[in-house]
């Protein structure tokens, strides 16, 4: 086998296939783990919060706890990046992914809230906080890891893999609840079926170790370990100069608070918009969803490659701004293509609303007290777009005005106004959907496929899994942990169906201005020091 030092990575490719291999698999793995709760939200929401009388704080509620997992990621990346600077890289995904794998598996477990009440969510949070804190060690340890022993000029193209692990461990869990679905039928799988994914997670634990564990640690651990130049307390390095936590905040808002946005619109929010807006079935939304991923996934390989051609900082630069370009144009096109019939009705007969002031209607309120609230939250259950205006309470459909609570009346308007509540695969054009979910899965790759060579190399060997680990996860924890929920909530507060896409721009406008004017070009530099 070839020597490979610290300072010289050469190209050995027996061992490149086999650190990429035990590398990204690994990471599908653990990205498996994670996404099926988001796949499973809206089941989920009704087993574990069925206390909850509103189906729309049901559903909020799902997507908070979703949420907690992003949360704590940046704890996680604090410890086990501790770790993986002081200790190493290998064993330090080890643990990761066997803390992920197992908390996977006791959600396949839990009782639901009909068998044991309130204990349920509360268990349900608790297992979501070990994912996360779990997942905020891995990332960093795989990236890194593979990076460490890419040769600087493919160092692109091999972290490429790593990144389109996190899409394909998406694509397993659409696959495996789709297939599950398939195997034991819709009724028996929201019975009961839905712990199969989860339980699943073992078998893929037990091979993901028995993978890692054929790997040697990283050479540029090992040569820094040698010369002792490893940190005393990597967190505490990590921020104790200007320089280093300038980086911090650039990897942060720049890298790791854009790409995410934009990659769980891609695949999540896309999900719960054909599910909630447009009224596609949950098996159809999978389906759809799962195919765009399966086009567009070799395209973080091939953005990882052209950001050795041509520099990581125009590929994600140029990613951003398309995004920007194009993210309202395509969410208006899947909504049109995925439910024509609802498309027609918000624009001939638009539903409208008039509230007095005083209405207070919260959409994080189990029961609304008023008619004006109870008719907002019937509404926003149902999907159906509608505008707010203040003044006295009236709800105008067409020619119809009802000044009441009305759930029959709401119901018979709004067919007669031509808003159908569920999709009609006869009439749905699924290959312009397709079309939308692709664009956006491959602005996703444009601005995510570059990104692990770019963290690495940022920041200096001896601090690299904490620094790089800490910042990425702030940034992906705080921004696109909290997109479905926020995205949601602002629809559900709102009424206005493509409001929620305002969060994605907003941060992403702020990612674009930080990597344009502070990100520097960090191809090709030499990450031994």
């Amino acid at each position: 086998m070839t020597e490979v030092n610290a300072t010289d990575r050469t190209i050995d490719p027996q061992r490149d296939r086999l650190v990429i291999t035990a590398s990204s698999v690994g990471t599908v793995f653990e990205w498996y783990d994670f996404f099926v709760y988001g796949t499973l939200a809206a089941l989920l929401g009704r087993l574990f919060f069925a206390q909850v009388e509103s189906e729309s704080l049901s559903f909020l509620l799902s997507l908070a706890t979703f949420a907690v997992g992003f949360i704590v990621r940046p704890i996680g990346a604090a410890v086990f990046g501790y770790l993986g600077d002081r200790v190493g890289r290998k064993y330090t995904f080890l643990v990761t992914i066997s803390l992920m794998g197992l908390a996977t598996a006791a959600i396949g477990l839990l009782p639901t809230y009909a068998a044991i009440g309130y204990w349920a969510p509360l268990l349900l949070v608790a297992i979501r906080i070990l994912q996360g804190l779990a997942l905020g060690g891995e990332y960093g340890g795989a990236a890194i890891y593979v990076a460490e022993h890419a040769p600087a000029h493919r160092r692109g193209f091999y972290t490429g893999f790593i990144q389109a692990s996190v899409t394909v461990g998406f694509l397993l869990a659409l696959g495996v609840v789709i297939g599950t679905t398939v195997l034991v039928g819709e009724e028996a799988f929201n019975a009961w079926g839905w712990r199969i994914p989860f339980l699943g997670s073992l078998l893929l634990l037990a091979l993901s170790i028995w993978i890692r564990l054929k790997l040697n640690e990283s050479p540029v651990f090992l040569a820094m370990k040698k010369a002792g130049r490893s940190a005393a307390n990597p967190l505490k390095e990590s921020f104790n100069s200007w320089s280093n936590v300038r980086l911090i905040l650039i990897a942060l808002l720049g890298i790791a608070a854009g790409l995410t946005v934009i990659w769980y619109n891609a695949q999540f929010y896309t999900l719960f918009f054909l599910q909630s807006t447009s009224g596609v079935s949950e098996a159809d939304a999978r389906e759809l969803i799962a195919w765009g991923v399966i086009v567009a996934a070799p395209a973080f390989v091939f953005f990882g490659w052209l950001s050795d051609r041509v520099g990581r900082r125009k590929v994600v630069v140029t990613g951003y701004a398309v995004t920007l370009a194009l993210l309202f144009p395509i969410y208006h096109m899947i909504a049109g293509a995925a439910n024509p019939e609802l498309d027609r009705a918000l624009e001939e007969n638009p539903v409208v609303i008039s509230v007095p002031d005083d209405c207070n209607y919260s959409a994080l309120a189990d029961v609304q007290q008023r008619d004006c609230a109870k008719s907002l939250e019937w509404f926003v259950a149902n999907g159906i777009n509608f505008s707010r205006r203040e003044g006295s309470f009236q709800v105008a459909i067409a020619d119809v005005r009802l000044l009441n609570f009305d759930p029959e009346g709401f119901a018979q308007a709004v067919a007669e106004a031509g808003y159908p509540l569920e999709s009609n695969p006869a009439t749905r054009n699924d290959a312009v959907v397709l079309i939308g979910v692709i664009a956006l899965s491959l602005l996703s790759a444009a601005t995510f496929g570059p990104v692990a060579a770019i963290l690495v190399e940022l920041f200096p060997a001896r601090i690299r899994y904490t620094s790089m680990s800490v910042s990425y996860h702030i940034g992906t924890g705080i921004f696109g942990g909290m997109l479905p929920f926020t995205s949601q909530l602002i629809v559900v507060q709102t009424g206005g169906v493509f409001n929620g896409l305002w969060y994605t721009f907003a941060v992403v406008s702020v990612a674009l201005f930080t990597t344009f004017f502070f990100l520097p070009e960090t191809s090709g530099r030499d990450i031994s020091g």
